[in-house]
């Protein structure tokens, strides 16, 4: 048996880097699988039918996470395609990063709106239908600048902090209703965004990670897996990092 058989998952940001990971990861182990992304583009459509290849039911949604009305149609609409959530991964993200001296107002606002407030707004709409099932697990995609900052990302590890709050917040409001909230600190990933990162600037992270290689994607997807699991049934208001021994 695998050990997401029976649940239905709703991953925000799905269809690329990490999120992909986590919808091929949960199809892999039994899950019926929601994404969502800004489009539903050619890259969402090949990642339905990859996770299909499992025998599961995956469907893409296009929905802007940092809306709150969008998000509560997202909810509405996953809800009638697959009749209940049991996951809920709150992953969408972005990163605008530049020395503080330098970092607009927009730079800031955005990645506080999409990478903050779409947990918020995820986690506003579907508190209601867990509820009323009396269950569920919420994950939150935090990461290690939220514990420790980072030079030249203050607008991230601020909405990276702010979601350990808000996870550890939502783990005490709804733990009488057995809904677990979480959050996973990622730390050096290897993807799409940081592929675009200069050789030396890889090199220099690199060399701080006492394992001595940046993760992957995979990593992050399999602990994403253990906490929509029962196999963590009882597991609530953590922050886990998959980060190679950097956090210290």
């Amino acid at each position: 048996m695998k050990i997401l058989d029976g649940k239905t998952a709703l991953i925000t940001g799905g269809a690329r880097g990490i999120g992909r990971s986590i919808v091929i990861a949960f199809a892999e182990n039994g899950a019926n699988v929601a994404f969502s992304d800004l489009q539903y583009d050619d890259k969402a459509k090949e990642l339905e039918k990859e996770a299909a290849k499992y025998g599961v039911k995956c469907k893409a949604f296009a929905s802007d996470a940092s809306s709150f009305e969008d998000s509560k149609k997202l909810i509405e609409e996953v809800t009638k395609e697959f009749e209940r959530i049991d996951v809920l991964v709150n992953n969408a993200g972005i990163t605008r990063d530049n020395l503080f001296m330098r970092m607009t107002e927009e730079n800031w606002d955005d990645v506080i709106r999409i990478n903050l407030k779409s947990a918020f707004n995820l986690t506003h709409a579907v508190q209601r239908l867990m509820l009323k099932q009396r269950g569920g697990s919420i994950i939150n995609m935090s990461s290690v600048v939220g514990l420790g900052g980072n030079a030249g990302q203050a607008n991230y590890a601020a909405s990276k902090a702010g979601m350990i709050g808000f996870t550890k917040s939502i783990a005490q409001e709804l733990g009488s209703r057995n809904i677990r909230c979480n959050a996973i600190a990622p730390g050096f990933i290897k993807t799409e965004m940081t592929d675009k990162l200069p050789e030396e600037v890889v090199k220099g992270w690199t060399e701080t990670i006492p394992l001595k290689r940046p993760g992957k994607p995979e990593d992050v997807a399999n602990l994403t897996v253990f906490l929509a699991s029962d196999m963590s049934d009882y597991i609530t208001g953590q922050v886990i990092t998959v980060c190679g021994g950097m956090n210290k």
